[in-house]
């Protein structure tokens, strides 16, 4: 099997593990401080921004000018076409953000402990795109003679899984607060990283075999990840007025990501 396809199921499985592991906080029976959560949530919005400039938008614009291309073009595009279409997905999908009443998408009648999970689930789709398409643009850039590198894509992998360990919290602990058990709790829970492997699994292969279009996906997976940044995680983690402790959370958040790519990169 490919050597690339084997390290990108490796890392999503890795990133998917982390989810799992801050679901499962749920059987300590005690919901943390909401400030926690808050800096966490911060956290996971810089190290996803900073993920979206080191590992996505700066290969783009470097595999753009190697390939000939006017550099700004695709990531351009793909940027905003990543955004565009989590915007349509939003506005079709029912969903329902932490700490609000009113769900989006189209109407249903679906449980709102569904429409929470929905809600993660859509935010992880992005994170696994991104880590699949890092991946796949090793292995087609280095088939093309473009050096691009491995350690950056791991590096991206270790960023996303990090900032998943408060993510599979935000899920459980939540669905325990509506009434439902521990364990189906964290199942829930878990279950909404596990998107990561599988549009990882569609990133690899939309990239690995197409170096034409590979800086118009590394954009794209940046798009759809600050997308969700902006329009979720940010203003989740300031929605209990604890916007003091979640910028230091972005703050440190996007630190350590930019510490890992440039480190490992």
């Amino acid at each position: 099997m490919d050597f690339y396809f084997i390290q990108t199921i490796k890392w999503t499985l890795f990133t998917w593990g982390m989810t799992a592991a801050g679901a499962a906080l749920v059987f300590t029976h005690k919901s943390p401080p909401r400030k926690f959560l808050d800096m966490m949530l911060g956290f996971a919005g810089g190290v996803m921004t900073a993920a979206s400039y080191f590992s996505l938008l700066r290969p783009s614009i470097e595999i753009s000018e190697k390939l000939g291309m006017i550099a700004w073009i695709p990531p351009v595009i793909g940027f905003l076409l990543g955004g565009l279409v989590l915007r349509l997905i939003d506005a079709v999908l029912p969903h329902l953000h932490l700490n609000e009443k009113k769900p989006e998408g189209i109407k249903t009648h679906w449980r709102k402990t569904t429409l929470l999970i929905l809600a993660i689930t859509l935010h992880n789709i992005p994170e696994g795109l991104a880590v699949g398409v890092a991946f796949g643009s090793v292995e087609a850039s280095l088939s093309h003679g473009i050096a691009q590198s491995l350690s950056g894509a791991v590096a991206l992998a270790l960023g996303i899984g990090i900032q998943n360990f408060p993510e599979g919290l935000a899920v459980s602990m939540p669905l325990r607060r509506e009434g439902m058990g521990m364990f189906k709790s964290f199942w829930y829970g878990q279950l909404s990283g596990l998107v990561e492997p599988l549009s990882a699994i569609l990133g690899f292969f939309l990239v690995s075999k197409a170096l034409f279009f590979l800086p118009y996906a590394l954009a794209f997976a940046a798009g759809a990840m600050i997308y969700v940044v902006v329009e979720e995680v940010i203003p989740e983690s300031q929605s209990e007025g604890n916007s003091d402790i979640s910028t230091l959370g972005f703050m440190i958040g996007f630190a350590v990501m930019m510490l890992l790519d440039v480190a490992l990169g």
